[in-house]
């Protein structure tokens, strides 16, 4: 008697790309999570490397300083002052102060972008402390303000600054500048968090920046001022600010003065880092 043999349908063959698939999936040992601070420092460069790749970004920072200093020097240098050396030594530490200034609220553009591109998205997926991607950008922004503050500085001694601070003094005023940008750049942060488009952030920030800038001391003695532009002039954060640069780079520095301005950079940040990382993880 036979038996007819029975036959096991085909079983589909696995191609390649399945394999691979296969293997990527595989569970294996989880790679051990990264410190805080590499992360932070992984962002720090992410944020470097951009103004590599685009050099372009650094034009702001590099040509509006020269073009408010030589313009204001030799434009009215001769009217406010009397002459434009004396103007130049006057105006100098604050158009330093105002160029670092006006390159935080690139800060909060910036943060915007990722937003709106989906890239922060792609952060939170990944096995790292949440608010590094905050961090390391505002890190990776110091570069900025030390570009933005160096070519001021440079572009000052050409024209014949003198400063009475020495090196020290110079070192003292672009480390405080940059110390008050790091607090202020959480401001615009928060501010790229809440607006919907990055060009709604610098249109915002700036409308923020002018004022703060201009009715402060960095143009004008206040004390030329009608009484109640005096009295909003002695009260405006960024003209502590220059206060204090105008006494580092001119070897008159006043240890209140520097405290103050520590004093409010250390509020800012205080106040608007943790508000900017809760609504970075809620948005």
């Amino acid at each position: 008697m036979s038996t007819a043999a029975t036959t096991s349908p085909d079983t589909p063959s696995t191609t390649p790309s399945e394999v691979a698939l296969h293997a990527a999936l595989a569970s294996g040992e989880r790679p051990p999570r990264v410190s805080a601070p590499v992360a932070c420092l992984a962002f720090a460069g992410r944020s470097m490397r951009k103004i590599r790749h685009v050099p372009e970004q650094l034009l702001d920072v590099t040509i509006t300083p020269v073009l408010f200093l030589v313009m204001f020097v030799y434009l009215f240098g001769g009217a406010v002052a009397g002459s434009t050396d004396d103007y130049l030594q006057f105006i100098l530490p604050g158009i330093l102060v105002q160029a670092v200034l006006f390159t935080t609220v690139y800060s909060g553009v910036t943060l915007n972008t990722d937003m709106t591109k989906g890239v922060v998205d792609r952060f939170r997926s990944l096995p790292v402390w949440g608010p590094a991607p905050l961090v390391g950008a505002a890190v990776g922004d110091l570069v900025r303000y030390l570009v933005a503050a160096s070519v001021t500085v440079i572009v000052g001694f050409a024209l014949g600054f003198e400063a009475g601070g020495g090196v020290l003094g110079v070192l003292g005023g672009i480390a405080l500048v940059m110390l008050f940008a790091f607090g202020l750049a959480w401001v615009f942060t928060t501010l790229g968090l809440l607006m919907r488009s990055p060009s709604a952030v610098m249109n915002t920030g700036f409308m923020a920046l002018f004022p703060l800038v201009f009715l402060s001391n960095i143009f004008v003695d206040p004390s030329t001022l009608p009484s109640v532009l005096e009295s909003m002039v002695d009260l405006n954060p960024v003209s502590h600010l220059v206060t204090a640069v105008r006494g580092l780079l001119g070897g008159t520095a006043d240890a209140g003065d520097i405290g103050l301005v520590l004093g409010e950079a250390a509020v800012l940040t205080l106040v608007f880092v943790p508000l900017t990382t809760r609504m970075y993880r809620r948005a």
